[in-house]
């Protein structure tokens, strides 16, 4: 039967891609949320003994690249491909983590989209048969992302309500196309940009919740399932408010979703720790991936997830020109048993 165009957005393997490692790094705050102990690494310092935040991602991603690695019982040089990106100007961070892997790089950036944009291409590529190995890495830094897209936080600016946190994490995951036993990517939606106008670059849920809404209906029309066909639908980051509406766009079509959650939920204890509106960031989906979604994936405590990561396309420079904040989302369908 061959690799399969479902629709327009969906792609559909013949031999869907397996999961073969999985890492996951978080800082301070996030190893004091109901994910911690799941984390592979964590650190009590934010600088992971770097000298610099920016530096630090770069640790972060090597240390979640490691433990995927470990898991697949792979090398480095095992890999045909390295598909990573990070929040930072010229993804400096994955540059930087991958200069002494001397592996084929793709640098990657989709904002907090970016676990599942790399997902998808590693799955293409792989399932095209352009390679056997490939890891998807991603980062972000709660310090170096206040620094670069707000303010520094030597300035103390209070935070709106609808502000999310930006994840101190790391995750990573290595795929091949070798006949293997465990989770497998079965289908993958690649989303469109969608902007409804937001202007407010402090509200990322509601700008990005449309894009969510789109590649979740996009993944519906082209496959012909229904919601309740996975186990668990997942978005991120979105948090709080950007679920709630994402919530009430199905409701409203008649198809309430009652399989559905947030990775910007997930990482923090919303009643316990000071997060506003929820998590965000490459790392959020990336490490609730990595550390809760996949495990439980490989426990059976789910069958099939729709993992949907979110983004933010906007840059500073955009915002005070008085642009609106294009979303993006991608839909990476796992499955285990495969």
């Amino acid at each position: 039967m061959g690799n399969q165009k479902l629709g327009k957005q969906t792609f559909q393997p013949e031999l869907p891609p397996t999961v073969i490692g999985h890492g996951s790094v978080g800082g301070k705050k996030e190893s004091a949320g109901p994910l911690g102990r799941h984390f592979d690494h964590t650190c009590q310092d934010d600088l992971f003994g770097a000298k610099s935040w920016e530096q630090a991602e770069s640790v972060m991603q090597g240390l979640a690249l490691d433990a995927a690695l470990k898991r697949a019982g792979l090398h480095t040089p095992d890999l045909d491909y390295l598909l990573a990106g990070d929040l930072l100007n010229q993804c400096i961070g994955s540059g930087y983590a991958a200069r002494a892997s001397e592996v084929p790089f793709f640098g990657l950036y989709g904002a907090c989209s970016t676990m599942g944009e790399s997902l998808a291409l590693a799955a293409l590529l792989l399932s095209g048969g352009y390679g056997t190995n490939a890891a998807a890495v991603t980062s972000s830094h709660f310090c170096s992302a206040e620094r670069q897209y707000r303010t520094p936080l030597e300035y103390g600016s209070q935070r709106t309500p609808t502000a999310q946190w930006t994840a101190t994490a790391s995750g990573a995951v290595v795929l091949t196309n070798r006949p293997e036993k465990g989770i497998s990517i079965t289908r993958v939606t690649v989303g469109k940009v969608t902007d409804y106008g937001i202007k407010d670059a402090n509200n990322m849920g509601a700008a990005m919740a449309p894009a969510a809404y789109k590649t979740l209906k996009a993944h519906f029309e082209d496959t012909g399932l229904s919601p309740d066909y996975y186990d668990l639908i997942v978005t991120g980051d979105l948090g709080k408010l950007g679920s709630e509406i994402v919530s009430d766009f199905f409701s409203t079509d008649g198809c309430p979703l009652s399989n559905y959650s947030d990775c910007g939920l997930l990482l923090f204890d919303m009643d316990e720790q000071d997060v506003h509106a929820g998590a965000s960031g490459c790392g959020c989906s990336a490490s609730v991936l990595c550390a809760h979604l996949l495990p439980g994936l490989l426990s059976g405590r789910w069958k099939r997830i729709l993992f949907c990561p979110t983004g933010a396309l906007h840059s500073p420079t955009a915002t005070m020109q008085g642009e609106s904040v294009p979303g993006i989302c991608h839909a990476i369908a796992l499955e285990g048993g495969h």
